[in-house]
C-alpha cells in the first residue's frame, strides 16, 4: 500500500513554484469577499494548529477578520486594501497571554522572560501562518503575507483589543486569485544554504545574486534593481527606520520589551 502523503520530488518542486503573493480576490458581483467553502476554511485553520511549537506552549494567536468595519479599518491602519476584499483575513499574533493565563490558572507563577517571548511568539506565529497558507494553496486558493501591520500597530492593537502579551505580527489574506501574479526570482543557493559554517559571500557573489533579483524590483513603473528598492526598505531613512520606533513603542505597550530603556 502506498503512502498518499508521499510525493515525487518534481511534484513537490512543481507545488511551491506554484506559489504567488496575490492581492486581488475573486469577490461577488458588489465587490464583497467571496467566502470560502465551510470545510475548506475548516481543514487550513486545523492546518494551522498543526504547526510545530516549542515547549508544547503555542505561542501564537489569529484574529479573524470577518466583520466588514473591522476589515475596512485593519486594511487602513496597515495600508493594504485587499484585507477587506480577500475570502479570508488574519492577523497572526505572537501570544504569550495565554500561557501565563494556563500558569495562573493552575496556581503556577509564570517567570518574566520577555525576549524570549518574542523570538518563540514570532516563530509559532509564522510556523502556524505557513501552514495555513500552504493548505489553502493545497486546495487552490492564494495568498498575502502583509508586513504592513507595522504601519498602525498602536491602532490594531485597539481595533481588536489585543491585551498585554499579544504582539501582531503581519496580516495574512486568502482567495482565489484574480490577477495572474509574476513568478519572484529568490537568492541563489549559496548564499541562503549554508554548510557547517556561515559563508558571507564574495563581492562577486553579492553581484551575481543582485543580478538575479532584479526583476524582482521592476514594479511600478520602476526598473529592476533590487539595491534600490531594498534602499528603499532598508536603507538609512527607509521605511524600517521609519516602523522601528512603533515597533519598540509596542513592545514596551505589550509587555514584550526586553532593554533597559
Amino acid at each position: 500500500m502506498t503512502d498518499d502523503r508521499h510525493r515525487r520530488p518534481e511534484d513537490v518542486r512543481a507545488f511551491y513554484d506554484a506559489h504567488r503573493t496575490v492581492r486581488q480576490y475573486e469577490n461577488h458581483e458588489d465587490g464583497t469577499p467571496l467566502p470560502l467553502p465551510d470545510d475548506h476554511l475548516d481543514v487550513i485553520l486545523h492546518a494551522a494548529q498543526r504547526a510545530p511549537t516549542d515547549a508544547t506552549a503555542q505561542l501564537y494567536s489569529l484574529i479573524r477578520l470577518t466583520r466588514p468595519d473591522v476589515r475596512a479599518r485593519v486594511a487602513d491602519l496597515s495600508t493594504n486594501a485587499h484585507i477587506a476584499t480577500a475570502s479570508e483575513a488574519f492577523v497572526v499574533c505572537a501570544d504569550v497571554r495565554r500561557v501565563g493565563r494556563v500558569l495562573e490558572v493552575a496556581g503556577k507563577q509564570p517567570g518574566h522572560w520577555p525576549a524570549i517571548a518574542v523570538h518563540f511568539g514570532i516563530g509559532d506565529a509564522v510556523m502556524a501562518g505557513t501552514n495555513l497558507l500552504t493548505a489553502a494553496e493545497m486546495l487552490g486558493y492564494q495568498g498575502c503575507w502583509i508586513g504592513g501591520v507595522l504601519n498602525g500597530l498602536d491602532g490594531i492593537i485597539d481595533e481588536l483589543k489585543l491585551p498585554q502579551g499579544v504582539l501582531p505580527f503581519a496580516a495574512l489574506t486568502i482567495g482565489r486569485p484574480a490577477e495572474h501574479a509574476p513568478y519572484r526570482p529568490r537568492v541563489p543557493r549559496p548564499l541562503v544554504i549554508h554548510t557547517d559554517e556561515y559563508h558571507t559571500g564574495t563581492d562577486d557573489e553579492i553581484r551575481h545574486a543582485t543580478e538575479v533579483m532584479n526583476p524582482i524590483a521592476a514594479r511600478g513603473g520602476q526598473p529592476g534593481d533590487w539595491a534600490r528598492l531594498l534602499t528603499m526598505y532598508f536603507g538609512q531613512g527607509g521605511g524600517m527606520e521609519k516602523r522601528e520606533p512603533a515597533l519598540v513603542a509596542a513592545l514596551k505597550r505589550q509587555g514584550l520589551w526586553s532593554g533597559n530603556e
